[in-house]
């Protein structure tokens, strides 16, 4: 049914008002006609009577109603059809310990329904620096629904995520007894499991591609790799600790100088430590300076002979 006009409403109200009106002055409106809302006076042709508005709407959701009991039926014929799988799925032991999930509206539309059905925890990793603002927007909104049904969650951001005003705003909005936020300065990849017993995680590089593991044996070891880098992690809120240096090298530049000696290039680097390529040249450069080295070449030498990674794994003294 199209919309009625609006010299149709208009000419309908009046008929309803006053009786009837002047067949002339229905030809502006041949909705009327055509819907059946004008009928012929039987006392003067000349003249034309309102149907109840009652009755017009009924004959009009008539055949709407045997629509809907069309597909009721349906959905009933198709419950009875897969009835018997139902039963035997609900008895049988998952088949797919892992999905592969190609396309970003498939992946989302997975998560989604995971965070739906899940009943108490949420433990989320997010490598790279701030998030964008489309991002933060539905991060905020699946995030209420975490506040709104008091769900545990942690997530794991890298240090660089400090520096952007809206993650710290989202942060700040999402932060309450049940709800962390911590930072480390090298994360592997983005990594979210709900209630310890589904976990997603990237197939491939460009995240188009993702895959849902719901085998125990590998969602046990994913939690067991968060929890170890939740414990090396630092509050969000808290002073990062790559603001202390040792001899006028800070922490993030000495991750930078071991990835410089395995080989990594800038925008690898970069993207490993969720930094633009500019602002890891800028740490570069001031490692560079710091050990006296004139050329590129020169400085994995120096590094390699400062000693500087010889206790990499301990991080320096902020206090």
């Amino acid at each position: 049914m199209e919309a009625m006009c609006e010299d149709g409403r208009r000419l309908y109200a009046d008929a309803l008002s006053r009786g009837r009106i002047q067949r002339s002055e229905a030809e502006t409106a041949p909705c009327l006609l055509e819907f059946a809302l004008l009928q012929p006076d039987p006392d003067d042709s000349a003249w034309l009577r309102p149907l109840p508005p009652a009755t017009a709407l009924s004959q009009r959701l008539l055949p709407l109603e045997r629509e809907i009991q069309r597909h009721r039926e349906q959905a009933v014929q198709l419950t009875h059809a897969f009835e018997p799988f139902l039963s035997i799925a609900a008895h049988s032991r998952p088949t797919h310990a892992i999905n592969v999930l190609e396309g970003v509206d498939r992946i989302n539309e997975a998560i989604q329904v995971a965070q739906a059905n899940c009943r108490s925890e949420i433990l989320s990793v997010q490598p790279g620096g701030g998030r964008s603002e489309p991002t933060l927007t539905t991060a905020f909104r699946l995030g209420q629904d975490v506040l709104e049904r008091g769900l545990s969650m942690r997530v794991l951001y890298q240090h660089t995520a400090r520096h952007s005003p809206g993650t710290l705003t989202y942060a700040r909005l999402m932060s309450d007894a049940h709800v962390e936020f911590r930072t480390a300065r090298e994360l592997v990849d983005r990594l979210t499991i709900f209630d310890r017993s589904v976990a997603f995680i990237p197939a491939q590089d460009d995240r188009k591609v993702a895959l849902e593991l719901r085998h125990p044996g590998l969602v046990d070891y994913l939690i067991k790799v968060f929890d170890q880098q939740w414990r090396s992690a630092v509050p969000l809120f808290q002073e990062r600790p790559d603001e202390a240096s040792v001899d006028g090298i800070t922490e993030v530049q000495r991750t930078i100088a071991r990835l410089l000696i395995e080989g990594q290039v800038d925008e690898a680097i970069a993207r490993r430590l969720g930094m633009n390529v500019r602002t890891c040249r800028a740490h570069i450069a001031k490692l560079a300076a710091a050990l006296g080295s004139g050329s590129r070449a020169q400085l994995g030498y120096l590094i390699a002979r400062s000693g500087l990674l010889d206790d990499d794994a301990a991080p320096p003294d902020a206090g």
